[in-house]
């Protein structure tokens, strides 16, 4: 199991300094952040599964309920941001851990 959001050296430390940014370091054993490199991974991830539940539940809501259009534009956008963000740091971090693991810079 990972640990979440830690080092992925020494899983103390924390991996992020904001919402989505990576640390410059580690807090705890020192390890430099510098070399990692992400990419676009996570959005890509990201957008493919989330695309794919929220298009099928909308599909869902649609056909079950044949709400307005006005309430598919409340329900699904703070649903949509919500999901990315814990999506994107989740993935983001396994993706990390991943790379540390391989390349072990």
């Amino acid at each position: 199991m990972l640990p979440v959001h830690r080092c992925p050296r020494c899983g103390q430390g924390r991996l992020y300094k904001g919402l989505l940014d990576v640390a410059e370091n580690c807090e705890s054993c020192g390890l430099d952040y510098s070399e990692i490199d992400a990419g676009d991974g996570p959005a890509v991830f990201v957008i493919l599964f989330l695309g794919a539940l929220v298009t099928g539940g909308a599909l869902w809501v649609e056909v079950t309920w044949a709400p307005p259009l006005w309430v598919h534009a409340v329900l699904w956008p703070p649903i949509i941001l919500g999901a990315a963000i814990l999506l994107l740091r989740q993935i983001k971090t396994a993706l990390i851990h991943q790379q540390y693991r391989k390349l072990g810079w």
